[in-house]
């Protein structure tokens, strides 16, 4: 409001804070869906919301602290694309510049192709046409035959069409109805449907648009990734009885599936790659941790420029000084709230001292893989990190759960947190906003969304009729099973490693540092990344081929309009970054609803 008392619109740097601090506040939900969550099943106890909020709150804050040291390396130095805070940078570029001739057409382009992604995401959600179909239509009234289902109880109840996510789920569907034997059509790899593994033609416009942004070398590498993973060496795996199915904690036999070949094989090569890769990477420039010390001990005027300083005159001056969070906030924030976590940690969760503390160097290797991830592919590997915690401190207290479950909670959500604020940071340093108030934003999100997150936990998740510890039927709650399951297996006794793990772990280092040099020797023109090829192995393959599709297709549109000046030049070049904005946003949207729809009570 002004001084006048009029209300006026935000400005482009107020709206972006407001999108960090929401960012920030939605991240807080994380660990109680995961490591958590999982803890409570495995101890059978309830911790007081204080003490789950407090501990939320010093994670997500000693990962802000983690992250501002990296900031100039990957933001303003290394110019890495962080595709969804890119693309949130464009959207809020072309909206408030859209009194221009370029930024109404560039606005356009946002808005149309958010349309077509949000129709597509529409037309593939269960919560959206269940509302349109059952409950505004009643198709089910006058089509029981389309519209209809026989659930496991006999009864024929309603269900909505959709258009399939997955392409190749229409010729499944057609060889079904001609009758033809499923092992007649069904293709298979070492004798397992190849839909196991996650081979699958996708269609998601969002994947599309990230790898518009991502580009070729990083989206080409991701995809020869999930290719050597998903067909070439997982099957090699089955074929030598490396991966099979498994007997849980409770006797039940647990089926193959693409999380379970990830989590007991094909997660040691990929880890190997992407942390051999990363610190191949960050190493490559020692002077990203030996400038901020030197400037952090340094005298206070040391070098400074006489007649006012002038940026440039010889460099006294930290430009910065005003803009960039002070690094002796990290120099001291970081161990005095390292303290506070291992601390807490202890205090509430009975995990020891030096457990807790012998967890903390892990901190600095996920933050580099989760931050390197994040940058390239705007997704973060949290359960694949978590695991390199879980399995290092389970090694040494295999009688407590509870110890690898917040260890890797606290290490994992340290990392999540560095590199989603490092997400949210990029818009602004392409709008121009100071990165000190950013990281101020992002802390009150924090606390805002650790308290809506209790609430909705709390209050809508954990099931109060079952004795003990229990969450709704409604909540499937995968990542919690899979935290879980991981430390049940540890706990029950972990066998050591098969031979096959060992030998990927090491060629994938060993390939990892010829890829990383090749980068460096080449000054970055190398076609070809260590971590996203190690990334590659974990993300979803059908989600891989439709990252490549979208840089294929904006790399070709752009090699045929390569003359400025053209319309098709000023389309898929110049307005590259606002279709894929709109991609992105638009099915970003749309699944939100879906996801509100699912849950109210009236839509079940």
């Amino acid at each position: 409001m002004s001084s006048t008392g009029i209300c006026k619109d935000f400005t482009i740097l107020e709206n972006n804070c407001t999108q960090s601090i929401a960012t920030a506040a939605g991240y807080m939900i994380g660990p109680l869906i995961s490591s958590m969550a999982a803890y409570m099943l495995v101890s059978q106890k309830m911790p007081p919301h204080l003490h789950v909020f407090l501990w939320m709150v010093s994670v997500s804050v000693l990962g802000v602290l983690v992250a501002f040291p990296l900031k100039r390396r990957f933001i303003n130095e290394e110019q890495m694309p962080f595709p969804e805070g890119r693309a949130s940078g464009v959207v809020l570029d072309s909206l408030y510049t859209g009194h221009a001739s370029a930024g109404m057409f560039k606005a356009k382009l946002l808005a149309v192709s958010a349309g077509l992604s949000a129709a597509l995401q529409f037309a593939q959600s269960d919560g959206w046409m269940k509302l349109l179909q059952i409950k505004i239509l009643h198709l089910h009234w006058f089509f029981p035959s389309l519209f209809t289902t026989v659930n496991e109880a006999g009864e024929r109840v309603p269900a909505p069409r959709v258009l399939f996510s997955n392409l190749d789920d229409y010729y499944y569907w057609a060889m079904a109805r001609l009758h033809v034997a499923a092992e007649k059509y069904v293709p298979t790899l070492a004798g397992v449907d190849i839909r196991k593994y996650g081979l699958r033609l996708t269609l998601d416009a969002s994947m599309v648009g990230v790898g518009g942004l991502m580009g070729m070398p990083v989206a080409t590498s991701v995809l020869i990734g999930a290719f050597v993973n998903y067909v070439v060496l997982v099957p090699m795996a089955i074929r030598l009885g490396d991966i099979a199915p498994r007997v849980a904690a409770d006797g039940v036999i647990v089926p193959l599936t693409r999380a379970e070949m990830v989590n007991q094989w094909a997660l040691w090569w990929a880890i190997s790659m992407m942390i051999v890769g990363s610190l191949v990477s960050i190493l490559s420039k020692p002077e990203m941790f030996i400038e901020p010390v030197k400037k952090f001990f340094a005298k206070k005027g040391a070098g400074a420029v006489a007649s006012g300083g002038a940026a440039g005159a010889g460099g006294g001056v930290d430009v910065l000084k005003n803009i960039e969070l002070p690094l002796w906030v990290s120099f001291i924030g970081v161990p005095i709230m390292s303290f506070v976590v291992v601390m807490l940690t202890h205090l509430f969760f009975g995990v020891p001292w030096g457990l807790a503390l012998a967890a903390l160097p892990l901190i600095f290797v996920l933050t580099i893989i989760g931050t390197n991830s994040m940058a390239l592919t705007s997704w973060i590997p949290t359960g694949a990190m978590s695991k390199i915690t879980q399995f290092t401190i389970g090694a040494i207290d295999r009688a407590n759960p509870a110890t690898n479950l917040m260890t890797g909670g606290m290490t994992s959500e340290i990392a999540s947190n560095a590199a989603n604020l490092l997400s949210d940071i990029k818009p602004g340093y392409m709008l121009g906003a100071k990165p000190r108030q950013q990281a101020i934003g992002h802390v009150i999100g924090i606390i805002a969304g650790g308290l809506a997150s209790m609430f909705v936990f709390y209050w809508v998740i954990v099931n109060p009729d079952v004795p003990g510890v229990a969450f709704q039927d409604k909540f499937p709650m995968p990542a919690v099973i899979q935290w879980k399951g991981v430390s049940d297996l540890i706990s029950h006794g972990l066998k050591q490693l098969p031979a096959s793990a060992i030998i990927s772990m090491a060629s994938a280092a060993v390939v990892a540092i010829a890829v990383e040099i090749a980068r460096i020797r080449t000054r970055g023109k190398f076609p070809l990344s260590a971590v996203s090829i190690g990334l590659g192995a974990v993300l979803p393959p059908g989600s891989a081929l439709c990252m490549w599709a979208g840089a294929a297709f904006f790399w070709w549109m752009s090699r045929k309009n390569k003359t400025s000046g053209t319309k098709g030049h000023e389309i898929w070049v110049e307005g590259c970054e606002s279709i894929c904005a709109g991609l992105i946003s638009g099915a970003a949207l749309m699944g939100i609803g879906d996801a509100v729809l699912t849950v109210l009570p009236w839509m079940q």
